[in-house]
Parts: C-alpha cells; structure tokens; sequence
C-alpha cells in the first residue's frame, strides 16, 4: 500500500473515530480524565464561607477589604499510549485481528484528546521500541500517528512489556494518563506497571480473540505460537479438553485484573467481536461512578 493510500485510510478512521466521540463519547472523556492539578486563576473580593487561608494579603492591604484567590483545575492533560505490535496481535480465530480493535481504540482515545486541545504521545513496542513519539498537540500529529500504526511493519515479533513501560516511565516528565493496548501474553511486567501507576493514571486495555475464552470446536489442530514458533497438537472435540483450557484462562484473567488493582491500574477488556466504542463508553460511565 502506498503513502496516499495510507494518509487516506487514516483520515477513513479519523473520520469514523471523530463521528463516534462526537456521537457517544461526548462529554466522558473531559469528565472522565480531569486535570492533573490546580493553578492560580485570579483574586476576588472575599465573601462569608470561604476559606480564610486563601486572603491575599497584599492586595487585602492595599484595597482595604479582604480579597481571596481563586484557582482552576489545570486542564490540559497527557495521553500517552502503549500499543503492543507483537506477532500474537496480528493474528485470531475471528473476523478481524486483535490488531484492528488495538487501531480502533488508539483512534478513539487520540481523537478525544485532540477533540478537549490535550497532547497525544505513544510508544509503539514488541520485543523492543518500534516507535516512540512525544506528547504533542493537534489533528496532524494524531493524523501521523494513525498512519504510522496502520504502516506499522514491526522488527520484531516477540513482547517486551516491561521495557515499553519502563521507557514510558522514563521519559514522561509531568503526570498524564497511560492507557496500553495489549493481549499482555507476555510476564515480567509487573514491577514496571507498579512504578508507572505511581507518577500517571494508567489504565490496561486487554484486547482477547475468542479463542483466548473459549476454545474453538474442531478436531485435532495444530497450534503456533505466533511470537516463538513453538507448536502443539490439541484435540478441540475433547470436552475435558475446552473444559481446563477455559478454566485456564478464566483463573488467567481474574489473577490479571487484581494484580491490575493491587497497582491502582484500572482495566477495560474486551474481545474481537465487540464493539470498542462502545466498549469504552461502558468504561466511562463506570468510572464516571467511582
């Protein structure tokens, strides 16, 4: 595909992305994601109730009654993301791969923050940095990070959590919101996600095809790990067989979201065939809650 044929695709999805916070999304993000602080907004002639640790005292002095300052919840934010392009993203059982529903959310959470004027950085990983890119403002830069996601031809297949998280940690300054997109097939993490949830509100958004619930009902298949290669022969007629392998990764799952909540790192999942706009406007009304 060629360069226009991407910038066109990634205005398609921009296009799509920006329909659909307009449309669903309106609103939860800006209240979902508030400022990191406060900043001083101006003074004001005090009046009976407020705080009296407040008194400007310099400009009480010289008008000759008491004056209060004022503050405002400093609204521009970070967004930064973290996008997992291993080898076990691009590939499912379902209709579409993981990798489209990862492209789906970035877009949605990008157009969001360009739409309320907040910086949009990301990292792009496998098993090493593929792409990192500051926090920065406006359409065109969101715009250019769409299109390097969809172009994205990454150098290696493997998953190194650890290190994305630890160069996100690393290199992002002032307090933001990290939200990663990934599978998280992958170990070795979690010291890096404690650190990171420590300085930025980080939220881990778990993309699942069907197949890592339920195992599909076929015969015999051989089955590739897509990141090492590494095969196996599974009977998927076996009931005892579906009944483990879904045990497995239900218990996966659970002991996933609390080490999640042990950290203070909300999480979102969502599988293939879900939609994730709406996926993430449920996740906004029930943090709008909290």
């Amino acid at each position: 595909m060629n360069g226009a044929r991407f910038f066109r695709q990634a205005k398609r999805i921009e296009l799509i992305s920006t329909k659909l916070v307009e449309n669903l999304l309106a609103g939860n993000y800006r209240s979902v994601f508030r400022g990191m602080g406060i900043e001083f907004d101006e003074v004001r002639e005090y009046v009976s109730g407020d705080d009296s640790r407040l008194i400007d005292w310099n400009v009480t002095s010289r008008m000759g009654s008491p004056y209060t300052k004022t503050f405002r919840e400093e609204r521009e934010l970070s967004l930064f993301l973290v996008v997992d392009l291993s080898a076990s993203l691009s590939c499912g059982t379902g209709e579409v791969p993981k990798s489209s529903s990862v492209l789906m959310l970035f877009a949605v959470l990008a157009v969001s923050a360009v739409l309320n004027n907040d910086r949009v950085g990301a990292i792009f990983f496998t098993d090493r940095i593929e792409r990192f890119a500051a926090p920065s403002k406006g359409r065109k830069h969101v715009l250019g990070l769409l299109n390097a996601l969809i172009d994205a031809r990454p150098e290696g297949r493997g998953s190194d959590l650890a290190l994305a998280l630890r160069t996100a940690c690393e290199s992002l300054q002032r307090r933001g919101i990290c939200v990663v997109l990934s599978d998280f097939k992958t170990e070795g993490y979690w010291h890096e996600l404690s650190l990171l949830a420590r300085r930025h509100d980080v939220i881990a958004a778990r993309i699942l095809d069907p197949a890592d619930v339920e195992f599909p009902e076929v015969g015999t298949v051989e089955l590739e790990d897509p990141e090492s290669g590494k095969s196996l022969v599974s009977d998927g007629l076996g009931r005892r067989f579906r009944q483990e392998y879904r045990r497995f990764w239900e218990e996966h799952a659970f002991r996933w979201r609390e080490e999640c909540r042990k950290r203070g790192v909300e999480t979102l999942s969502l599988t293939t065939g879900d939609d994730p706009g709406l996926k993430l406007l449920d996740f906004f009304r029930r943090r709008k809650r909290r």
